[in-house]
């Protein structure tokens, strides 16, 4: 792992290299997306189902009810108590965001409203294949869901005609009646544009490698995708000397196990910590199923960085601008007011980044690559388009006219000018 200290003469330059390799890494996709998203344009589902052969050997587009339900009856119990949990958690904090309309009336009793609308479709993405995650599944559907969407469509990719149970079920949970065995960037071409099977939709969610990232980028002004980069993960863990390594390293591996361009970061104060936690990781790499993953992940874009001072490590952390930030530290209150860019901020030692990944009820699909320096993380509000309704009286337009021909002929638009003088004469 990369090891940068804040006394060296070229911190800053060889961090900025470290986090443009990997930004560079993530959106290196895109020549090969837009080849798979033309050709899904123009053959529909011939072209996805070549591109489902080849990435995951799956035959079929659309399972059949049965299919479904035999792979949730084959769910343990468990399994689904802990999918219930979690969607009563989640369901119960996204409940809070509900937006409220707002009407004003002037004094002219001109009226402005301001209401929230409900996007009529939309597509949620879970990745899946190799690995499948029923978590994304909530994240992306119960927001959606509080704010009202009437269609919502699930892309997952199975593996050899096979979805994974725990990943339906939490479908079925949110009552979701669309369901497609497809991912990729032909999936994503598939509900941008539509196909024989499958009908476009008007907004595509959910996290994914860097090429459903790129795709979604690249479909994006044909469809909505939500205002920020969900693409592979990252983690920034804030310690000090009352850190626990083991847990520290837990954390940073966790992270690292979700893709070879997770980027997982440590900073802190204390260097002995640091040489703790770096031993602790390949102690405890050892246990995990998805090794090699995480192994590869932390050696390509893992970060280990002593910083001497709480105002330095601010600094970096909003430079950075992670997905996650773990403030594992004792006086994390003093952070807080100071932090501007992050996704989510898990507060103390016993707020681990992989508890808000389940039920804590927050959202895990948060901004990556850096653009949580401008946007946010799924919410009800990804959901609503907003609109604007204008009445305006007699007396209203007589009282505010005149200025607004004064402004419009300034601009040079005597057309604007001329719509407004017309009503005028006419009074």
């Amino acid at each position: 792992m990369k090891i940068l200290n804040s006394n060296n003469r070229n911190f800053n330059k060889a961090l900025d290299n470290l986090l443009l390799q990997r930004k560079r890494k993530v959106q290196s996709n895109s020549v090969s997306v837009s080849s798979i998203i033309k050709d899904v344009k123009k053959n529909g589902d011939k072209a996805i189902l070549k591109y489902e052969k080849k990435f995951n050997q799956n035959k079929t587009i659309v399972p059949t009810s049965n299919q479904i339900s035999k792979s949730i009856k084959s769910l343990d119990k468990k399994v689904k108590n802990a999918i219930d949990l979690a969607y009563t958690r989640i369901h119960k904090f996204h409940s809070l965001q509900k937006f409220k309309n707002i009407s004003y009336t002037d004094k002219l009793k001109n009226r402005l409203e301001y209401k929230y609308v409900p996007i009529e479709s939309v597509a949620i993405y879970v990745p899946g294949s190799s690995a499948s995650y029923p978590s994304s599944v909530l994240m992306n559907a119960i927001p959606a869901i509080v704010a009202g969407v009437k269609r919502i469509v699930m892309i997952n990719p199975g593996f050899k005609g096979k979805q994974n149970p725990a990943v339906l079920y939490a479908a079925r949970k949110c009552k979701i009646k669309e369901i497609y065995s497809i991912g990729g960037p032909s999936a994503i071409a598939a509900v941008a544009y539509g196909t024989k099977k499958i009908n476009k939709v008007n907004k595509i969610v959910g996290p994914g490698n860097a090429y459903v990232a790129a795709a979604k980028k690249e479909v994006f002004g044909d469809v909505g995708i939500e205002g920020m980069t969900a693409g592979p993960s990252e983690v920034t863990i804030v310690c000090d000397k009352f850190s626990n390594p083991e847990w520290v390293a837990s954390d940073l591996i966790g992270q690292a196990e979700h893709d070879n361009l997770a980027q997982c970061i440590l900073i802190s104060k204390d260097k002995s910590l640091i040489e703790k936690v770096k031993i602790e990781i390949f102690k405890q790499l050892k246990n995990i199923s998805r090794q090699s993953v995480a192994k590869k992940s932390l050696m390509s874009n893992g970060i280990l960085m002593h910083i001497g001072s709480d105002k330095r490590i601010i600094e970096m952390v909003n430079k950075i601008a992670p997905e996650h930030l773990e403030l594992n530290v004792k006086n994390y209150k003093s952070f807080i007011p100071k932090i501007k860019n992050s996704g989510s901020i898990c507060l103390g030692k016993y707020a681990v980044m992989a508890m808000t990944d389940y039920n804590v009820g927050s959202n895990h699909i948060l901004p990556t690559n850096g653009s949580a320096k401008y946007s946010s993380g799924v919410s009800v509000n990804e959901f609503y388009k907003r609109i604007s309704y204008i009445n305006l009286s007699k007396k209203g337009i007589e009282s505010l006219g005149p200025s607004v021909i004064t402004l419009a002929n300034y601009e040079g638009l005597a057309g604007h000018a001329q719509s407004v003088k017309i009503r005028l004469k006419g009074k």
